[in-house]
């Protein structure tokens, strides 16, 4: 079967020509790049990328299939997909579809056959910017009606991919899977632990079931008092996608929390736990997307390879003299980490809990589940 055109059409003006998979359908967004080499699965239905036109830089994808145990949501989070190559016949035995496929059955669009590399280089040297995947419109209409479109920090995307309520957690864990594709039980549970939904992953849920936790998700607006009334022995204020600076709702929340109960903030987490604290947020340049980013941890001067997926960023000189650093990039020396000096409070900015990805952060649930046991005794 023959590909219809497309195009990808910048909002600067750049247009990149290439055929259409997935749905025929224009969508647009904000254009990032993200550097994982494998994880496409995860990326389409992580909430973080929400909004968000995603441009792969490794060049061929789709070659292992989707499967059924792989997704970070129900549904696909992305606004299209940009890849240089796409697989047409996936070969992986857990594989139940095709990436086209998937993306069809969640009416988003693609579009192959452009030079990715070409894109994350415009990216890098122009910063993100809005753009739009068609197969229908030209590139003056497209540029036109981009124009009249909502830009990327002016909407709540927490808010759409929250959860409406609160439901527990109780399932399966990858990690506890064993050899023969079965899963183990789960532990019994030692702790009370709540997230508040701001886009979170599943893979967040898991990681805390298999360490013994009972697990209770809210909703992003979630107030104080209704995560008080769960009884937590802590909360976990989750990633997600877009501008912390429209999240007063859930800064309040963290404010009326701290000192009640031990926190852990990640990602959008750690800017929501800075922001209580009196921290600002700025946009970077082109983000940090993708398994290969380093970072130190400044207590014990290790250094790890983390996986992320965040636009903005927390201004160290904006955190009060209680709030430390604990983390820190070191590909452009931004915050990774913070934690409070005297309160039971750490954040992280990047992916402890990435799936595909380096998987020796998860040291990063224990520390929190340290602070949860001194704090209950």
């Amino acid at each position: 079967m023959k590909s219809l055109p497309a195009r990808l059409v910048l909002e600067d003006g750049t247009i990149y020509e290439g055929y259409s998979f997935g749905a025929n359908n224009s969508s647009y967004g904000e254009v990032v790049f993200a550097t994982s080499m494998t994880g496409y699965q995860e990326m389409l239905t992580d909430p973080s990328f929400a909004g968000q036109i995603v441009v792969p830089t490794y060049p061929i994808i789709g070659n292992y299939g989707i499967n059924d145990r792989d997704s970070e949501s129900k549904k696909i989070q992305v606004s299209g997909f940009v890849v240089r190559e796409f697989s047409r016949r996936p070969s992986h035995s857990l594989s139940t579809s095709s990436l086209d496929n998937f993306l069809k059955s969640h009416d988003v669009p693609g579009i192959s056959g452009v030079d990715t590399r070409a894109i994350t280089r415009h990216l890098r040297s122009r910063g993100v910017m809005m753009g739009m995947i068609t197969t229908q419109k030209s590139g003056d209409e497209a540029l036109e009606e981009l124009t009249q479109l909502p830009r990327y920090e002016e909407t709540d995307f927490v808010s759409k991919v929250s959860t409406r309520h609160a439901y527990p957690w109780d399932l399966p864990t990858a990690t506890m899977s064993n050899e023969f594709g079965s899963y183990n039980p789960a532990p019994e549970t030692t702790y009370k632990i709540t997230v508040t939904d701001c886009g979170l992953k599943y893979n967040i849920l898991r990681i805390l079931r298999s360490k013994g936790c009972q697990v209770t998700v809210l909703p992003a607006t979630a107030q104080a008092s209704d995560i008080l009334d769960t009884k937590p022995d802590g909360v976990l204020i989750s990633p997600g996608p877009g501008d912390p600076n429209n999240l007063n709702y859930a800064v309040n929340s963290v404010k009326e929390l701290a000192g009640k109960v031990p926190l852990f903030g990640i990602c959008l987490g750690n800017q929501v736990v800075g922001k209580a604290f009196g921290g600002t947020t700025f946009k970077l340049k082109f983000g940090h997307r993708g398994a290969n980013h380093s970072v130190r941890d400044i207590e014990t001067g290790a250094v790890y390879i983390t996986a992320q997926n965040h636009g903005y960023a927390l201004d160290p000189d904006s955190l009060p003299s209680d709030i430390q650093v604990s983390h820190i990039n070191l590909n452009d020396d931004t915050v990774e980490g913070i934690k409070h000096k005297s309160l039971p409070i750490l954040t992280i900015q990047y992916h402890s809990e990435a799936s595909p990805g380096p998987q020796d952060n998860e040291y990063l649930f224990d520390r929190f589940l340290d602070l949860v046991k001194e704090y209950k005794s």
